[in-house]
């Protein structure tokens, strides 16, 4: 199975067109090295994906014929992550929390000096 197809199956993108461009941007690795989208996937292949700030390994167990359940995602992969990478992970996600909402609209003049504050 095509590695753009197996990554969007296994639920790791959302799309596989979304899945095709990560491929394509070299976000992905197999052996250290990016692959094309039509880069084969077999059993027991280490795969590496660049998220926002922090890689993520996979290890792949089987191969589905279609798109599967969220529930069966963890008898086709096996997350080999390591500790580094999850702390990274985590630093970025509570770094994420602490920024204002979207859609709150333009800062007031409180928010400003506040963040003036902070970065002091």
């Amino acid at each position: 199975m095509r590695i753009d197809k197996f990554l969007w199956c296994v639920r790791v993108f959302k799309t596989r067109s979304v899945s095709g461009d990560a491929v394509r941007l070299g976000k992905v690795l197999m052996g250290g090295l990016p692959v094309k989208p039509s880069r084969d996937v077999k059993e027991g292949e280490e795969i590496t994906i660049k998220r926002h700030g922090f890689d993520e390994s996979l290890q792949v167990i089987a191969i589905p014929k279609n798109r599967v359940g969220a529930k069966l995602v963890c008898e086709l992969i096996k997350n080999t992550t390591t500790n580094e990478q999850l702390q990274k992970m985590e630093f970025l996600r509570l770094a994420r929390n602490i920024t204002r909402k979207k859609g709150l609209g333009r800062p007031t003049k409180k928010d400003r000096r506040d963040l003036d504050d902070f970065s002091l």
